[in-house]
Formats: structure tokens, C-alpha cells, sequence
């Protein structure tokens, strides 16, 4: 084989068309920065953080963007020998899909971090923050895996020997979509169910749930698997299709106020309007009692003492449970202190001793 065969065929012309090429490139980059320069001045006088996030986003994938269609456009010029032409024919259109894929994935990103810096997941009621957070993190990975799964494709496609099995491919792609569905059948499942997530949210981050008999908060919703933060800094770790199949406890699907109960048992004869006093002014005292819900009631009763249920309200789960614990000592203490009569006592009938152990307790007379 000649090396004029698979080397550059340049005569004059093609040296000034490549000089014009590199040219128009250092010129279209010069224009670029010029460009950034200018719009980065501008958003610099606005209140909002939003245009310098997209800004940021898009600078360096639109400049290698930028620069390729440049050389696209010019290199049409240029006489190339075949294998080359062929090189350069498929290697353009491999990073021309490579670089607006990077360009999407960024543009996604963007937006999903301006969605985000709107919200403030740490204020008390944030429900409606923790709601569009966590449906724009879904959307954002289903957007990540489509983005990829089409920049791969339109890559491969580039590549003349690839499309040609895919052609191929198609008459036989039914039992092919067959076969690849039983075989995913678990990573589809997670899949759908992460898509039917983002719309239904029947969970959402930082929500307060009772999944599998543990106490914890969605720490991360992922595309196919959801990470549960466990009370005591385990991570449990449970797929997507769970949470859309089976039963669990969502303590904050609507609001995170919550109603707290303490169970506390005393004798009969207790004073209860001295007890639910005491209780009321605990929880009422108390500044973690959000002030709408504070009662105190007689529920149960055994041979051995009564059962007093105490109702409290809270802003959310884990204030709630240091309330209970706070007013459930109060009300110790003031039983201890203040009613130490009410406290349970356990009873014994002297009249049912044995008669021989009676008359054993009585004194002995002289003999």
C-alpha cells in the first residue's frame, strides 16, 4: 500500500484552507471568552444565583462544542486521503454526540442545583421543599441514565460496521427485548417504580417512615434503591418497588406534626384532677409543645392499679419523643414529691392467713 493512500493529500490550497480552519478555531474560542465575559458581568448586577449556576454549567462543554463544529465545517474543504477521511468522518461524529451529551448531562445537572438552591429543606414546616426536592433528584437521574444510554448509541452508530449489525439486529430485537426483560427483570422493576415514585411520592428525602420494625429518616432516594437512616446512624437499604408493594408507616406524608402518648399508672384512690393538673402544666411548660394538643385520661384499670394515658402534640417525630420523655420524668417527679399516695401499691389480706399461723402470732400466756 502507497503511503499517499492513508496519509493527508494536501496541495497549496489545502494548507491555506487548514490555516484558515485553525484561525476561524482561535477566533471562534476568542469569541467564546469575549462572550462568557460579558454575560458573567451582566448576571453579576442580579439578586438571583440561578444564571451563574447555568453559566458555569455550560461554559466548557458549549466551548469544545463550539470548537469541533469549527473543524467540522472546515475539514469539509480539505482533500483527505480515504482511510483518513474515514477516521475523521467517524471520529467527528463520535465527539459531536460525546460533547452534546456532556452538554445535556450539564444543562440537567444545572437545573437540578437551581431547584434546589429555592428550597430550604432545614426550615420547620418543608414539606413543600422536601417534595420538590426529591422529585427533581429523581427526574434528574432518570435524565442522567437516558442522556448516556443515547450519547452511547449515537456513538456506536457513528461507527459504520456497528450499524450495520444493528440493522441486522432488528428482525431478531423481539426475542432479543424478550430475553433482556427476564434476565432485568428486577432492574426494570426498580427502574418503573423509581419513575412512578417521582409522580406518586409516596415517600420523600428526609421524610420520617417505619420500615421493617426500624425507626428512621429517607436519607437518599436513589433510581433503584432508597437509603433509610436508621435512629441510631445505620443505613438500611431497601429497593425502590418496596415502597410501592408493601405496607409501611410514613410519619410525615402530610405534615410532621405528630401526637405523643405516655402511659402512666397509679393507684385507685388517686387524685386524677390533681394528676391531669400536674400533666398539664408539664406539658404546657414544656417549649417543646407545639400547643394544640395536651390531655390526660383514664383508659385502663386492673386489680393492681389504674391506666392513665397522657396525649401530647409535637412539630415533628424527634421532638415529639423528647417531649414525652421530659413530661413522662415531670410526672414522676411530681408523683414522688407531691401524691406519693397515688403511687401503686400491692395489696395483701391478712384475713386470708392460715388459722394455725393467727393463733401462732398471738403471745403466750405464762404456764
Amino acid at each position: 500500500m502507497q503511503p499517499e493512500n492513508y496519509h493527508i493529500a494536501l496541495n497549496h490550497l489545502d494548507w491555506r484552507v487548514l490555516t484558515g480552519i485553525g484561525g476561524s478555531v482561535i477566533a471562534a474560542l476568542a469569541i467564546h471568552f469575549v462572550i462568557f465575559a460579558v454575560i458573567r458581568r451582566i448576571i453579576r448586577r442580579t439578586q438571583s444565583t440561578s444564571d451563574d449556576i447555568v453559566i458555569r454549567a455550560v461554559y466548557q462543554p458549549s466551548r469544545w462544542l463550539i470548537v469541533l463544529l469549527i473543524l467540522m465545517a472546515g475539514m469539509q474543504a480539505v482533500r483527505l486521503g480515504p482511510q483518513v477521511q474515514s477516521w475523521w468522518t467517524i471520529g467527528s461524529a463520535m465527539l459531536l454526540a460525546a460533547f452534546t451529551g456532556w452538554l445535556a448531562l450539564r444543562v440537567v445537572k444545572a437545573l437540578r442545583r437551581i431547584v434546589e438552591s429555592s428550597v430550604d429543606l432545614t426550615a420547620e414546616d418543608n414539606l413543600m421543599a422536601r417534595r420538590r426536592t426529591t422529585r427533581v433528584r429523581i427526574l434528574h437521574r432518570i435524565a442522567q441514565v437516558t442522556i448516556i444510554f443515547l450519547t452511547i448509541a449515537f456513538m456506536l452508530l457513528a461507527i459504520p460496521s456497528v450499524r450495520a449489525v444493528g440493522v441486522t439486529l432488528v428482525a431478531s430485537a423481539g426475542l432479543a427485548a424478550l430475553a433482556v426483560g427476564a434476565a432485568a427483570q428486577p432492574a426494570l422493576k426498580n427502574l418503573i417504580a423509581g419513575i412512578q415514585m417521582a409522580f406518586t411520592e409516596p415517600i420523600r428525602l428526609d421524610d420520617v417512615v417505619i420500615v421493617e420494625g426500624e425507626w428512621g429518616k429517607i436519607e437518599d432516594i436513589r433510581l433503584t434503591y432508597v437509603v433509610v437512616r436508621i435512629w441510631d446512624d445505620r443505613r438500611l437499604v431497601v429497593p425502590v418497588s418496596y415502597f410501592l408493594e408493601k405496607p409501611f408507616q410514613n410519619w410525615t406524608r402530610e405534615t410532621s406534626h405528630l401526637l405523643g402518648t405516655v402511659f402512666i399508672y397509679v393507684d385507685h384512690g388517686a387524685d386524677i384532677e390533681a394528676l391531669r393538673t400536674a400533666w398539664l402544666e408539664a406539658v404546657q411548660g414544656n417549649e417543646r409543645w407545639d400547643g394544640r394538643v395536651a390531655l390526660l385520661q383514664v383508659t385502663d384499670h386492673s386489680a393492681d392499679a389504674m391506666e392513665l394515658r397522657g396525649l401530647l402534640s409535637a412539630r415533628d417525630a424527634s421532638v415529639a419523643w423528647d417531649l414525652r420523655c421530659e413530661v413522662r420524668e415531670a410526672m414522676m417527679d411530681f408523683l414522688r414529691e407531691h401524691r406519693p399516695d397515688a403511687m401503686v401499691k400491692e395489696r395483701v389480706r391478712l384475713d386470708a392467713l392460715p388459722p394455725r399461723a393467727s393463733e401462732a402470732s398471738q403471745p403466750q400466756g405464762p404456764v
